[in-house]
């Protein structure tokens, strides 16, 4: 699951977009692949993101990242799976409800995903969610002139491979 596991993250600014893409997510996905797709009924996951992987590329923005995020308090940022329900139309779309726990605030959060199942030992989610980072705790920067608005858009591939 790391490697092609990603998380891509945008806030808005005064000044331009700011983004964050990221890899090396970890953490298990417990489902039963059947002839018919995957069974709803009894998926569980847990995924985490080790903090210190998150970075802009920019090192002001980086520095500032870290000294918001806690990082070395709070050192993952985790999704634990709670529900799963299959959406009108089927098409593999799915509602997720699970807690997300961000600098030592976990808040109950639902997102609607594509889950597809490429073979008997694949699976790969993907979704985006728009949160508030207030709701975590989190005061948006401000850098001299530029100012961060609160919300923040993550968007995620999870590729999970069979456990042989």
């Amino acid at each position: 699951m790391p490697v092609r596991s990603q998380i891509w993250a945008e806030v808005r600014s005064s000044l331009h977009p700011i983004r964050i893409e990221t890899n090396g997510l970890e953490g298990s996905i417990e489902a039963q692949i059947g002839s018919e797709g995957l069974d709803l009924t009894t998926p569980k996951a847990q995924v985490e993101l080790d903090s210190e992987r998150i970075t802009t590329g920019k090192s002001l923005y980086d520095r500032e990242l870290e000294r918001r995020l806690e990082m070395r308090r709070y050192a993952t940022i985790d999704r634990d799976l709670r529900e799963v329900r299959s959406l009108a139309g089927g098409g593999g779309r799915c509602r997720l409800r699970g807690i997300l726990s961000l600098h030592g605030e976990d808040r109950a959060i639902e997102s609607d995903v594509s889950v597809r199942v490429p073979g008997d030992s694949r699976l790969e989610v993907e979704g985006e969610k728009v949160i508030d980072m207030r709701d975590f705790e989190l005061d948006p920067p401000r850098l001299l002139m530029l100012r961060v608005y609160p919300a923040l858009k993550l968007r995620g591939r999870i590729v999970a491979e069979r456990d042989t």
